[in-house]
C-alpha cells in the first residue's frame, strides 16, 4: 500500500481526485470530516448510549459519547506522532503532495470519533440481543428469505458494520451521507470484510466484520480508492491508521472503563492504584506522585501518566512495524505487542470481573434483551405485514412516528436492515420509552 493513496481526500460522488497542495489550509478536508461527524444527530445520540453501565444514572460514569471524544484525543495525539516521523521517512509526501503530520492526526481523530457510531443501545450486550433475535428468535421466520450473507449480517449484527452503514448511507435525501473523505473512512474501517466466511484467518482485521452486503458496493469503491491490498478469503489489509484508531480505543476503554469502575465503588481505590502503578512504573515521578494528598489526586496522575505512557508505546510499535503494516502481513493489534501487554490484561481483567460482570450490569443486559427484542418485533412485524400488504393500523403508526412510513422496501433484507438501523440509532433512553409505550405504559 501506498501513504499517496491511504492519504485520499476524495469523497463520495467526486468524479475527479482532491489534491492535498490545492486544500484550504484554514480547514481541509480531514479537518471537515471532524466536524461533520460532531454535528450529527447519530453522535449526539451517543450521550444517551451505554459504555460501561446501561440506564446509569450516575452523573461521572462515561457515555459513548465522552469516550469518543477521549479516543478522538488520543488518536489525534497517535496520529500526529506517527506523522511527523512518516514525512521525514517518506518527504515526498510533503514536499511534493503537501501532506502534513497534523493530517495523521486529523484522519485518526476524525476514524475514532466516529468508531462507536454504529453501536447499538445497551452497549455490546445490544449487539448480541439483535443477534439472538434472528439467530434463536422469532427472527428466524425470515432465514429462508435472505441469502447466506444477508442472514449473517443479521445474526452477527455488527456495530462496526452498521457504522458504515450510519457514515456512508444516501438518506432523506442527503446523498452519500456525511460525506467524508475516503482516508478517514479507510481508517474507521478495523474490519474491511463482509461477514462470511466468518474469522477466515488469525488476522486482527478478521476478528468481526465491517460491511453490510448493503453496502458492498461503495465499500468496495473505498477500498479500490485507497489501494487495500486483498488478502484470504474475501477480506482486505486494514488502513494503516486503523492500528492506530484501534490502539486509541484500547488505551482509553483500558483505563477510563477501569476509572469508572473505581467511581462506582466496584474497585477498591487502592487496588487500582496498584495496577496503575505497575503499568507507569518506569515513568513514575515517585517525588510528584508522593506529594499528592489524596487518592483521586493520585488516580489522576496515574491516569494521564498511563494514557501518555501508551501512546508513547503504541505509536513505537506503529513506526517499528510500518513496511510489515503496508503490506498487509501485521496480524494484531499494536498493543499486543506491547511491553506493558501483561500489565494491561491484569488491568481488563480486574474490570471484566469487578465492573461488566457485576449484578448492577448484568441485571441491566437482562433489560437490555428484553426491550430490544420487543423492538425488533414490533418494527420487524410492521415492515413485514407493510410489505405483504397486510399493514395493520398499529403497523402504520408505528412506522409513521418513526419517520418509516415512506420506505418501499425492495426486498426482506432492506426492511430487516432498516429496523435494525432505526433500532441501533436509538439512545438507550429512548429506546426503553418506545418499549414502555408498545406495552400500553404512556
Amino acid at each position: 500500500m501506498q501513504w499517496e493513496q491511504l492519504l485520499s481526500l476524495r469523497k463520495q460522488g467526486d468524479k475527479n481526485k482532491r489534491l492535498r497542495i490545492e486544500e484550504n489550509e484554514t480547514r481541509i478536508g480531514f479537518e471537515v470530516d471532524f466536524d461533520r461527524i460532531i454535528f450529527s444527530s447519530a453522535f449526539r445520540s451517543l450521550q444517551d448510549k451505554t459504555q460501561v453501565i446501561p440506564l446509569s444514572k450516575t452523573s461521572f460514569v462515561h457515555t459513548r459519547l465522552t469516550h469518543s471524544l477521549e479516543v478522538s484525543v488520543v488518536g489525534r495525539s497517535l496520529g500526529r506522532t506517527v506523522g511527523k516521523q512518516i514525512l521525514k521517512k517518506h518527504p515526498h509526501l510533503e514536499s511534493v503532495h503537501g501532506y502534513q503530520a497534523n493530517d495523521f492526526g486529523a484522519i485518526v481523530a476524525a476514524a475514532a470519533l466516529a468508531h462507536d457510531i454504529g453501536n447499538p443501545p445497551f452497549g455490546h450486550s445490544g449487539e448480541k440481543a439483535i443477534g439472538d433475535y434472528f439467530l434463536n428468535g422469532n427472527g428466524k421466520r425470515f432465514k429462508d428469505k435472505l441469502t447466506d450473507k444477508e442472514y449473517q449480517d443479521l445474526v452477527d449484527f455488527e456495530g462496526n458494520a452498521n457504522g458504515f452503514k450510519i457514515l456512508t448511507e444516501s438518506k432523506n435525501g442527503v446523498s452519500g451521507g456525511l460525506r467524508l473523505t475516503y482516508a478517514s473512512l479507510g481508517a474507521f474501517m478495523k474490519y474491511p470484510k463482509q461477514s462470511l466466511p466468518k474469522k477466515p484467518t488469525s488476522h486482527v482485521a478478521d476478528k468481526k466484520f465491517g460491511v453490510f452486503q448493503s453496502d458492498v458496493e461503495f465499500f468496495d469503491e473505498v477500498v479500490s480508492d485507497l489501494g487495500l491490498l486483498k488478502r484470504e478469503g474475501e477480506g482486505y489489509a486494514r488502513h494503516p491508521l486503523a492500528y492506530l484508531v484501534e490502539a486509541a480505543d484500547d488505551i482509553c476503554y483500558t483505563i477510563i472503563d477501569f476509572e469508572d469502575g473505581i467511581n462506582l465503588g466496584l474497585i477498591e481505590e487502592e487496588v487500582a492504584l496498584e495496577y496503575l502503578i505497575n503499568l507507569v512504573r518506569n515513568n513514575l515521578k515517585s517525588d510528584v506522585y508522593y506529594k499528592l494528598s489524596t487518592s483521586s489526586d493520585r488516580l489522576a496522575y496515574l491516569r494521564s501518566l498511563a494514557i501518555n505512557t501508551l501512546i508513547a508505546e503504541a505509536a513505537s510499535i506503529f513506526l517499528e512495524n510500518e513496511e510489515e503494516i503496508l503490506k498487509g502481513t501485521f496480524f494484531v493489534s499494536l498493543l499486543d505487542k506491547s511491553q506493558y501487554k501483561a500489565q494491561i490484561a491484569d488491568i481488563i481483567d480486574v474490570s471484566v470481573n469487578r465492573i461488566y460482570q457485576s449484578n448492577e450490569v448484568m441485571e441491566k443486559e437482562i433489560a437490555g434483551y428484553t426491550i430490544l427484542t420487543t423492538l425488533l418485533d414490533a418494527y420487524t412485524t410492521a415492515f413485514e405485514n407493510t410489505y405483504n400488504g397486510q399493514a395493520r393500523q398499529k403497523d402504520k403508526v408505528l412506522l409513521k412516528l418513526a419517520a418509516l412510513d415512506k420506505i418501499n422496501s425492495k426486498s426482506v433484507y432492506e426492511y430487516l436492515m432498516e429496523s435494525c438501523n432505526h433500532i441501533s440509532r436509538m439512545p438507550d433512553g429512548n429506546a426503553l420509552q418506545i418499549f414502555q409505550k408498545l406495552n400500553g405504559n404512556l
